[in-house]
């Protein structure tokens, strides 16, 4: 309960005194996340949509796949992007290891397929309401994805939330691809777990609790700004 405590009041004090270090761990947590969110969402969206509207030979395996794709080993996929952008890999001219360009990559692999997946289930039944509707007006592939993206937007902000929360709680992969730099590509997550193996509980904690402060305060913002909670819907 002590180390609770004292990490309870190295966050509040963290936060009032707007703490250099935290406000940049921060803004780069927020930089790196939902960037990677943006990306993920525009590969994620119309694909979950496009998934659950199309028929194809085998598209029960890629379901199969897109479902089992969420649940990749972050520390696998920092390992495999690493090989990719390292000196002696295909895109390692690029020089982006150790970087924040390199930890949104690592972020997008690891969101897409959890968003994916939420998307078409979403869609899924979406689709089975609109289908006759859709048909019916001869519209283009095109033109029904963008129609039922638009109308269960509510349900992809959920999916786009997901995505958000698993980014900015992601250590294994940023880790490994970025190093955890200070001033460079250090976030909350990472520096947690440097506190941690420091023994400096007290500040990993504060840090934890400003972590999940920033995350309920995005995820509150927005659903105000979607204004999911008007029309007795949430």
């Amino acid at each position: 309960m002590t180390d609770i405590w004292a990490g309870l009041e190295a966050a509040f004090w963290l936060i009032v005194t707007l703490d250099s270090d935290l406000v940049e761990i921060t803004l780069r947590s927020l930089q790196v996340s939902v960037t990677a969110l943006v990306f993920a969402s525009l590969i994620a969206l119309p694909f979950g949509t496009w998934l659950a509207i199309r028929r194809f030979r085998y598209r029960r395996t890629a379901i199969a796949v897109l479902n089992a794709l969420m649940g990749l080993p972050p520390v696998v996929v920092g390992l495999i992007v690493y090989l990719l952008l390292s000196r002696s890999g295909p895109f390692g001219v690029f020089g982006l290891l150790f970087t924040p360009t390199a930890m949104i990559i690592a972020q997008v692999i690891i969101i897409t397929p959890l968003i994916a997946s939420i998307t078409h289930q979403a869609m899924r039944e979406l689709w089975a309401e609109y289908h006759d509707l859709l048909i019916s007006l001869n519209t283009t592939k095109r033109q029904r994805i963008m129609t039922l993206i638009w109308d269960g937007r509510r349900a992809l902000l959920t999916a786009a939330l997901a995505g958000f929360g698993r980014a900015i709680g992601e250590v294994g992969a940023i880790m490994i691809v970025g190093g955890n730099i200070d001033h460079a590509t250090r976030v909350l997550t990472t520096a947690i777990a440097l506190e941690t193996g420091k023994g400096d509980f007290a500040l990993a904690l504060g840090l934890g609790f400003v972590l999940i402060a920033l995350a309920l305060a995005v995820n509150i913002l927005i659903h105000s700004l979607s204004r999911t909670e008007q029309e007795g819907r949430w």
